[in-house]
């Protein structure tokens, strides 16, 4: 669920201006899923740009406070959502903590890194949602480690897939977020940044990815 249609507008026209979109549809792209997709979306380089960082991490902070009232720690989701969830933490003035894809395989073995104490609450932050498994398999880590109490997760980006949306619904995992993809899609080609063809092609990847083929 977005934020409000103004924030996740604002948050489209930000991505673009950036080039955090990337569109290729002759030479798709292939995600660690496997699925093949005309568009990417990598949000780190948010990071790089101070104004749009700083718009960014105020809107999730101040609805993290407004909608899960101030929880006891900040999660971040390796590596994405590192940057940007320390950050947000920081502006609240709380503990942050991040979660890996799985254990190190060495040393003291952490899966969660920095320090989160037994049963505290905690709202996670995600850069980006595709199929939701690795966002999930963060909380699933918290909630095995720690017995965190999560209260929600908070992302920059979703693609708004049914899959994820059945993720989330059945993981009984509470997901808001800033932009989507139909906002997305509308600035894009509001600002010529898609034309008609490339719009269409976009609205029926999104209906299957899984099976796309260019």
């Amino acid at each position: 669920m977005i934020l409000t249609e103004q924030t996740a507008n604002k948050t489209a026209e930000l991505l673009l201006q950036i080039n955090a979109i990337k569109l290729n549809p002759q030479t798709p792209f292939t995600w660690a899923s496997g699925w093949k997709s005309p568009i990417y979306c990598d949000n780190r380089i948010i990071l790089s740009y101070p104004s749009i960082r700083n718009y960014i991490v105020a809107e999730m902070a101040k609805s993290v406070e407004q909608i899960y009232g101030q929880p006891d720690v900040i999660a971040g989701v390796a590596t994405g959502a590192i940057g940007v969830g320390a950050l947000v933490a920081n502006y609240l003035g709380l503990p942050f903590v991040y979660v890996r894809p799985e254990p190190k395989k060495h040393g003291r073995k952490n899966q969660i890194e920095g320090f989160i104490d037994q049963h505290q609450n905690v709202v996670v932050i995600e850069d980006l949602i595709s199929t939701g498994k690795s966002s999930l398999n963060a909380v699933e880590a918290l909630k095995t480690e720690a017995n965190a109490k999560i209260k929600g997760m908070m992302a920059i980006f979703t693609y708004g897939f049914e899959i994820a949306k059945e993720n989330f619904e059945n993981a009984k995992v509470d997901l808001r977020t800033l932009g989507n993809y139909d906002s997305l899609l509308d600035q894009a080609y509001k600002t010529n940044y898609l034309n008609a063809k490339e719009l269409e092609l976009l609205k029926t990847w999104r209906t299957n990815p899984a099976q796309w083929k260019p």
